[in-house]
């Protein structure tokens, strides 16, 4: 199941929520606000590094550039909408807000 995450980690519960249903090898992908939580060096950095440990992680690029961040945790992979698109169709959505 593919987990999206819309809301800043510093804003709401929603990333925190969604990793407690999260199973092993589900893919997390980090949308609008959400992509704050992916940004290097910030609090929440050890979370994605253990996150990674188990979930493919994913940042959408253009809300990425949006907000000005360009140094992401390290093995975070970025995709364009084409790669959402992609992780849509192979995966059933559910979505944290």
């Amino acid at each position: 199941m593919l987990h999206t995450v819309n809301k800043s980690p510093f804003e709401s519960s929603a990333m925190e929520t969604c990793f407690r249903f999260l199973e092993s090898g589900d893919p997390v992908l980090f949308i609008e606000d959400g992509v704050y939580a992916v940004q290097s060096g910030n609090k929440f950095s050890p979370v994605m590094k253990s996150l990674l440990e188990k979930n493919p992680v994913f940042a959408l690029c253009p809300d990425l550039d949006a907000r000005g961040i360009s140094v992401i945790t390290e093995g975070v992979e970025r995709v364009d909408y084409e790669g959402f698109v992609g992780l849509v169709e192979e995966h059933q959505v559910n979505s944290w807000f």
